[in-house]
């Protein structure tokens, strides 16, 4: 590496270097969704133990950010299993344009993040559940 491409990274890990410590900054002055109280919480059940408030913050935000995001494709999801309900029943007119968000859609969501969700079934989820397993027809 000669000594200008030298100079260059030197000065992009400034610049990267002054962003950083203007957003650790900017963080102070930000109220996440998330309580402090509740992510020192769990960071404390993990045995992480931090003063730093900005990094609590951090945590906090980065948190806020997955939750927006398994919710948003949660709809989605939810929207396309309506839409697919829809087109089964096309001479019904669905005055209800509500969306209902179900386990399914959210743990489908959720499994593109890599995280499994397992539920007990209950009754509404399937016209066999609560019966006895060997009586069941699946």
């Amino acid at each position: 590496m000669n000594q200008s491409q030298g100079q260059q990274t030197g000065e992009g890990r400034h610049e990267d270097d002054a962003a950083l410590a203007d957003f650790l900054a900017s963080l102070m002055d930000y109220t996440p969704t998330i309580p402090d109280e509740l992510v020192e919480h769990y960071l404390g059940k993990s045995g992480f133990q931090c003063p730093d408030v900005r990094l609590i913050r951090l945590v906090a935000v980065a948190t806020q950010k997955f939750i927006a995001d398994v919710a948003t494709d949660a709809l989605q999801h939810c929207k396309a299993r309506q839409s697919a309900v829809v087109k089964d029943k096309r001479d019904k007119q669905q005055k209800d344009k509500r969306l209902t968000l179900t386990m399914d859609d959210l743990s489908k969501s959720l499994q593109e993040y890599g995280v499994n969700v397992k539920h007990q079934e209950y009754f509404a989820d399937s016209p066999s559940a609560g019966l006895d397993p060997a009586s069941r027809e699946e």
